[in-house]
């Protein structure tokens, strides 16, 4: 199946896997781009340049085709170092970023520089507009449904992602929601070129997560995430779990007074007690509604080879069956 996206990666099928925070490791990268997709190491997890160029080295090791990198741009009283962790990704010869968060504008020129395309993550047209303008080769279009950030503008993906095919020049990729090959069709009938997804990959062999996320994500139906950080404008889908049910309460009750360190014990550091530790209660992790739609735990070969096989299907018997009549 080519679309712009697949022409622009350089990969066999249009499936792109998001950065996840403690997810995006090289075992899952690897798996996703051997299996013909785009797989994406998650920069900040790894969190410095020395550990994301061992990262990147352990990926090469695994899988010869392409695979990018993702780096999330946050404020932060100490921020990362983005200075050394780009000097990695283009020392290294990885060909595709994946940036979020903040305006990624005064890091790309040393990224283009070096022939490496990036996809700017953004949850409203007016943002993707401007990735587009500073120049970014595609963007990722996250709508409402997402799991992690969807922005304040609770715009679903039924609008987002045609109001981005009416406004775009550069391919985009739909995020949040997508989950098998009916997803991939939809997306491509909404006018985005491939897939983005995140929640879904989580739940396969090879995501280097505890086995109780990836049960959790099993059990889960599409109303078992909730939305936290609201008051502070830093709005965060998540699982719903006991620390979730504290965190929300600690919110109603404090109103507009809430700031950040009243919640911090649900949300600061969680990510290494709940991925690697299997702690489901810790906190607030990021999952999409799509958890409804997982329920099983294939290998990534396994689980994209279906995608493609259910497009396919869709494409040619479903949608052809109403060309007849």
């Amino acid at each position: 199946m080519k679309t712009r996206i697949t022409e622009l990666l350089g990969i066999r099928h249009p499936i792109v896997q998001g950065g996840m925070h403690y997810v995006g490791f090289a075992e899952m990268a690897a798996a996703v781009s051997n299996a013909g997709g785009l797989g994406i190491i998650t920069g900040l997890t790894q969190g410095t340049p020395e550990k994301l160029a061992a990262e990147i080295a352990r990926c090469k090791t695994m899988t010869d085709k392409p695979f990018g990198v993702n780096l999330t741009f946050l404020p932060a009283v100490t921020p990362p170092d983005y200075a050394g962790l780009i000097d990695v990704i283009v020392d290294s010869g990885v060909k595709v970023v994946e940036t979020a968060g903040n305006n990624p504008q005064k890091w790309l020129p040393k990224l283009k520089d070096a022939d490496i395309k990036i996809i700017h993550k953004c949850t409203a047209v007016r943002h993707a507009l401007k990735a587009e303008a500073i120049g970014c080769d595609a963007v990722s279009v996250d709508g409402f449904e997402c799991g992690g950030h969807p922005g304040e503008d609770d715009v679903p993906n039924f609008i987002l992602l045609p109001r981005a095919a009416e406004e775009l020049k550069v391919p985009f990729l739909a995020s949040g929601g997508m989950a098998d090959g009916r997803s991939l069709v939809a997306a491509l009938a909404l006018g985005a070129d491939g897939m983005n997804m995140g929640t879904r990959f989580m739940a396969t062999q090879e995501a280097p997560v505890h086995p109780n996320v990836k049960q959790a994500l099993v059990n889960a139906s599409e109303l078992d995430t909730r939305l936290i950080m609201r008051p502070l404008r830093n709005t965060e889908r998540v699982l719903v779990n006991a620390g979730v049910e504290r965190l929300i309460a600690k919110e109603k009750e404090l109103g507009d007074k809430l700031q950040f360190a009243d919640i911090a014990e649900e949300v600061a550091g969680v990510y290494p007690r709940i991925m690697r530790d299997g702690d489901m209660d810790a906190g607030g992790w990021s999952c999409g509604m799509v958890a409804g739609l997982i329920h099983d735990v294939p290998t990534v070969q396994e689980l994209i080879d279906r995608i493609m096989a259910e497009a396919e299907a869709i494409l040619r018997q479903r949608l052809r069956q109403f060309e007849e009549a």
